[in-house]
């Protein structure tokens, strides 16, 4: 699905090859400060690299319309984006930004449940706390049902059973329609459950890539 020739971006991480299949959980872990959301940037088409080439389903990226690209290939940062408003307009947003039918409160309400926020839409969002935050970021992406999604820490600010809920819906979602999962993450315990193929980054360098589990996330 992607494919990443001599890839650099300013001092910051530099990649000689790497290949992302589709349908397959990709975990990429590292030290803070090692340039592994830079690489969800550069996938994301939100850096401009001047040196290499990064391929999306056989197609250079700088090629490909920015907006059109990004509503296929959707990150989610690790701070979650809250809008002004209530949490009806926070998760109708990625629908509005995907050019996505506008859907009715039930499935809104549904996919809240997904994510184990259990709270009205009427709810100021900017009330949330910081993991609810990020729960309703997920769904708000989620709902959005991109081809590929991009995850910086999408389990950081949440506790131990708060994030087996997220992480298994997560892998839910792959199988919907043979969809791609990218995730940087800093736990290798989380990694090594979930990731198809582990890419580690140091120093802005991938120094190693490693198979997960046999079937992904599933054994």
């Amino acid at each position: 699905m992607f494919q990443l020739i001599n890839v650099a971006y300013k001092n910051i991480i530099q990649v000689d090859d790497l290949e992302i299949k589709q349908g397959e959980i990709t975990c990429i872990v590292g030290e803070s400060g090692s340039g592994k959301t830079t690489l969800l940037k550069l996938l994301n088409h939100l850096v401009d690299y001047k040196q290499g080439e990064i391929f999306y389903r056989g197609k250079e990226l700088k090629g490909l319309d920015a907006v059109m690209h990004r509503r296929q290939v959707v990150l989610l940062p690790q701070t979650p984006v809250v809008f002004p408003g209530n949490i009806r307009d926070n998760l109708l947003v990625g629908l509005i930004y995907s050019d996505k039918e506008i859907v009715e409160g039930r499935i809104l309400l549904d996919a809240l449940k997904d994510v184990g926020l259990e709270k009205k839409l009427e709810e100021d969002a900017d009330k949330l706390s910081g993991g609810e935050k990020q729960r309703l970021a997920l769904a708000r992406v989620l709902l959005m049902e991109p081809e590929v999604l991009l995850l910086d820490e999408p389990t950081s600010a949440l506790d131990e059973d708060t994030e087996t809920v997220i992480t298994e819906y997560i892998c839910s979602y792959l199988e919907k329609g043979n969809k791609t999962i990218i995730m940087v993450t800093h736990s290798r315990a989380l990694a090594k459950k979930l990731g198809k193929m582990i890419v580690t980054v140091n120093n802005g360098k991938i120094i190693s890539i490693e198979e997960g589990p046999a079937n992904g996330w599933n054994n």
